[in-house]
């Protein structure tokens, strides 16, 4: 079977996959946030933590609830990285430095999972397990939650509640997280992951001698790091470590756990809004642009000259050989898409162009379908846009789900979408202006600075993915991907949120012949260049100086 062949039938089995759960996994995400209904374990923390789960909230007290755990969430995280020396199960590895600290703390919690450290060489069981796997699965449950109150402000009328932070995070760990991990980490030990506590052992080499491995709890936290859309590898190769991946057929369903949820919200939006094509017209745009991107990364990867990579194959550089060019570009595509940052290939090793897509994939806002929960707000906040747009064109004031989009709402939704970029345009530019941090350039030319230009764009986007070839571990990086990793996360949700509060306040406006049909093929169509022409003209130039450059000199 031919490369390209073996490539085209993984993308159609997990396009079946993912048609298949779509479905139920929507429709019961939709009962679990608008049930009334408390199970008995879900008491049990509500009681432990005092929260009171049937007080609704509006926007500022939702927001503080979000602000209040995170901010909680990082400081015991730092904690215990700091004490890690002093703690059992730390496999003799000392306590990480502040820094350091700082930067994989804001990582995990703002569901980035970026690390300037290597795994096995730094953190030992209780911090893995009791810090960075709950981490996983908390700060998804967060962007769900975040994701779900917006939906109720589309969905609510004349009331500014959005419902019960409290309860929605803990909804989404208890009743969709947890269970879907649990079968999820049975089929990755079954398809060969590790999962003990096992110490550092010598292992023995083919060629002679040996070299320390040590074990740990990776399977379980391989699932929830793909589930949650979280990213961050037990191990320093990542999902690239055959003891996280093993084969072909754990590769195809680890892509699986990354899209799974995010495409399935889609389903979710059209229950709880009363309107099940809604969601179809939003699950089309994603669907359209992940599909343009992963055909494009395969036909560039595929498609590169030269006697090496026609011998190969393909850009065969940086890749598994037991995953190929398909499951590897299908990977790259998938992580970059979403909040996820996972890597299963050495993406500095791509070609010019794939780098570029990898890069303008989070450019987009990972919304195609984007991160566990942020995938979903940012579409939606896009198609505000894309509404707004549209009134503009044809003298309407602008409607989405029975909803006017005056001024309030679209300077919520304007500041949504330059947050971002800000943070990832402005720190890149310190970082090539500064001595200092371009010193941590392992290259030159237009390939270092897309390493810099994507070290950002993948903190502030929450990815987390690394373009390799460049050390982040100094100070200067941890410190401002770390900051950029924080307000790229919490800023955009304080206008998410007050949008989402502004929405719920509104009286419906009943539909006229005049209103734009959103659940139509033309309001995807003019959604998907929504979102192609903000990006292009917000990102075009650096990615001119980057990506585009090498890929043209090339």
């Amino acid at each position: 079977m031919s490369p390209v062949l073996a490539g085209i039938l993984q993308l159609l089995a997990l396009v079946v996959a993912l048609g298949l759960s779509y479905r139920p996994l929507g429709d019961h995400m939709a009962k679990v946030y608008s049930s009334e209904k408390h199970y008995r374990p879900e008491k049990w923390i509500y009681k432990a933590i005092g929260a009171n789960p049937n007080v609704e909230m509006r926007w500022p007290a939702y927001l503080r609830g979000v602000l209040a755990f995170s901010a909680v969430s990082v400081l015991f995280l730092y904690l215990l990285q700091r004490v890690q020396g002093s703690l059992p199960g730390s496999l003799g590895f000392v306590s990480i430095d502040p820094d350091q600290a700082f930067n994989t703390a804001a990582s995990f919690v703002a569901n980035t999972n970026w690390q300037s450290y290597y795994g096995e060489q730094a953190m030992g069981h209780v911090v893995q397990t009791g810090g960075l796997a709950v981490q996983n699965f908390v700060s998804a449950a967060v962007g769900i939650a975040v994701a779900v109150a917006l939906v109720r402000g589309f969905a609510r009328s004349r009331t500014g509640e959005l419902g019960n932070f409290w309860a929605d995070l803990v909804r989404g760990v208890v009743r969709i997280l947890l269970p879907i991990s649990v079968i999820g980490a049975l089929v990755l030990v079954a398809c060969g992951a590790i999962q003990n506590f096992a110490g550092i052992h010598e292992v023995g080499q083919f060629t002679g001698g040996s070299q320390q491995w040590n074990g740990g709890a990776v399977a379980s936290q391989e699932v929830i790091k793909e589930l949650g859309t979280n990213g961050g590898g037990y191990f320093n190769a990542n999902s690239a470590h055959p003891f996280e991946n093993p084969n072909g057929l754990s590769n195809l369903f680890e892509i699986y756990l990354i899209l799974v949820i995010p495409f399935a919200l889609t389903r979710t939006f059209g229950r709880m809004v009363g309107s099940i094509r809604q969601g179809y017209a939003i699950l089309a745009t994603m669907a359209t642009i992940w599909l343009g991107f992963t055909a494009l990364m395969m036909w560039t990867e595929f498609a590169h000259h030269g006697p090496a990579f026609d011998i190969a194959g393909g850009a065969m550089e940086g890749k598994e050989t037991r995953f190929g060019i398909g499951g590897s570009s299908i990977f790259a595509v998938a992580t970059t898409l979403t909040s996820t940052g996972a890597v299963n290939s050495f993406h500095s090793s791509y070609t010019g162009f794939g780098g570029g897509i990898t890069m303008l994939g989070m450019q987009l806002g990972e919304i195609a379908p984007g991160g566990v929960g942020s995938g979903l707000y940012g579409m939606l906040i896009m198609a505000v846009i894309a509404v707004f747009i549209a009134g503009l064109m044809v003298g309407r004031t602008p409607e989405y789900l029975g909803k006017k989009i005056g001024t309030r709402e679209i300077k919520f939704a304007a500041l949504y979408i330059l947050v971002t970029p800000a943070l990832v345009l402005c720190f890149t530019a310190l970082a090539m202006a500064l001595p200092t941090p371009a010193n941590s350039m392992t290259n030159s030319g237009a390939h270092g600075f897309s390493e810099i230009l994507y070290a950002y764009t993948s903190g502030a986007n929450n990815n987390g993915s690394a373009f390799a070839g460049l050390n982040a571990d100094t100070q200067w990086f941890n410190s401002t991907i770390g900051i950029a990793m924080l307000l790229g996360r919490f800023l955009p949700m304080v206008f998410v949120l007050a949008l989402a509060g502004s929405l719920a306040e509104q009286t419906p406006v009943p539909e006229t012949a005049g209103t734009l049909r959103t659940e139509k093929p033309l309001f995807t169509g003019l959604l998907v260049g929504t979102i192609m022409i903000i990006t292009g003209l917000t990102y075009f130039p650096a990615l001119a100086l980057g990506p585009l450059a090498e890929g043209l000199a090339a």
